[in-house]
């Protein structure tokens, strides 16, 4: 079971145990589930509202979480977080982004941390 340490500047960190595999865990149905603040609108990956900034703490190499959704593409890139050429390398090489949208990442089984709420 992976470890997910939610931050931000106006809550302390927490750190709670997630389910790993279960493809129905994402990062916002955890957060919601241990009352960690994480803004959300939509929670379908349309409205971007539930940016977040993820980090492996796993010495196991780069993952974050499941592989990015089209929906999640799609409003990454209007956002500006990432560029076609990035979407593409990631696709290539399987690099993940530090940028996922916490109603869109299912986690695996890799300890995280997870900025949320930022401006």
């Amino acid at each position: 079971m992976p470890d997910i340490t939610f931050s931000n500047d106006q809550y302390r960190n927490k750190t709670v145990y997630a389910v790993a595999g279960s493809h129905t865990e994402t990062v916002l149905k955890i957060a919601k589930e241990n009352k960690i603040p994480i803004e959300f609108d939509c929670q379908d990956g349309k409205c971007g509202t539930c940016l977040v900034k993820v980090v492996s703490l796993d010495k196991k190499g780069q993952r974050m979480g499941g592989p990015l959704t089209e929906k999640e593409i799609t409003v990454l890139r209007e956002l500006g977080k990432i560029s076609k050429d990035e979407v593409s390398e990631m696709i290539v090489n399987d690099l993940p982004t530090s940028w996922r949208l916490a109603c869109q990442m299912v986690v695996r089984d890799e300890d995280l941390l997870v900025e949320y709420n930022l401006d």
